[in-house]
């Protein structure tokens, strides 16, 4: 059985077809039409087509997504591609594509994906965290993604820095238009809102990290308090969920210091004599959440066509 996956990003649909053993058949990325509802759909069933093309056979269809589906009225919400929100996007893609589609938060396809042969292959429960543009996350335990009643299990973004000292609160205003969400610290432009603030200096995050790289002593204390903040946050995460592995995912997942640095502070605030959790980068890299869109589908199960 073949399976895709399609991550649809805010400026680019990736698409890969896997075989029965999880190997990659065919692979293509395409510009996503923002704004651009219907143009969504048809990139996705076109992009869907080439794949099916270049492998030889149909398969069955997972999309990650940014946000997730509503369980009370099956519509799009949370999203921050907000052409999506208040649209019946997997009913629709299921028509256009003529077959059942399962749809999953990115975060949730991440965390799948180094679940299933990443970086936890084999482990109870992984917490798998997306921080760049944003700041999600995704809890799959023995192989299943947990979604929840209201389709935001994983969103520790959204909950508020824990532990804040006193020129941390309230906080930033978060996009979701609460003060001092996770996200506004820890994705790529808190970091760069942390620095402008304390430094007078606007710099990308990229940036941030090249100039720490080459010892700038202001860059490097602002990597320090980055990594104090995710430390207190992922350790409110061990503290509910005690995850086998936590694997981050995203552009600031390319920092190796995190590795070494966030576990060697988070036993401070972890109710717990040792930690013997383990903070890893992913596997499969950028290609992550389109294997974990694939991975909706388990070898063996079978989606049966529309017509």
């Amino acid at each position: 059985m073949l399976r895709i996956g399609i991550d649809l990003g805010g400026t680019k649909i990736e698409g890969v077809a896997l075989d029965p053993a999880g190997h990659a058949v065919a692979r293509r990325r395409i510009p996503t039409p923002r704004d651009d509802y219907q143009g969504t759909i048809r990139a996705i069933s076109d992009l869907t087509g080439a794949l099916e093309h270049e492998a030889g056979e149909r398969g069955c269809v997972g999309v990650g997504m940014p946000g997730t589906v509503s369980p009370a009225t099956g519509l799009v919400k949370n999203a921050n591609s907000t052409w999506l929100i208040g649209h019946a996007f997997q009913h629709d893609l299921s028509e256009a594509l003529q077959r059942p589609v399962r749809l999953a938060n990115d975060a949730n396809c991440f965390a799948l994906s180094e679940a299933s042969d990443g970086a936890g292959a084999g482990k109870q429960v992984v917490f798998g965290v997306i921080i760049g543009t944003g700041t999600g996350g995704g809890v799959v335990v023995r192989g299943h993604v947990l979604t929840g009643p209201n389709a935001v299990a994983g969103e520790w973004g959204h909950n508020p820095l824990p532990w804040p000292r006193a020129d941390e609160w309230p906080g930033p205003l978060c996009y979701c238009g609460r003060l001092g969400c996770i996200e506004s610290f820890l994705s790529g432009p808190g970091l760069s809102r942390d620095h402008a603030a304390v430094n007078g200096q606007a710099l990308s995050s990229e940036a941030i990290v090249a100039q720490a790289a080459a010892g700038v002593p202001s860059a490097n204390a602002s990597l320090a308090r980055y990594e104090e903040r995710m430390a207190r946050a992922l350790a409110s995460i061990i503290n509910v969920l005690d995850p086998d592995v936590i694997v981050l995912g995203g552009g600031l997942s390319k920092l190796t210091r995190l590795y070494t640095n966030v576990p060697l502070l988070w036993g401070k605030w972890v109710f717990s004599d040792r930690v013997d959790t383990r903070l890893l980068p992913p596997v499969h890299g950028d290609a992550s959440g389109v294997r974990g869109a694939a991975w909706l589908w388990q070898p063996g199960e079978a989606c049966y066509m529309l017509t």
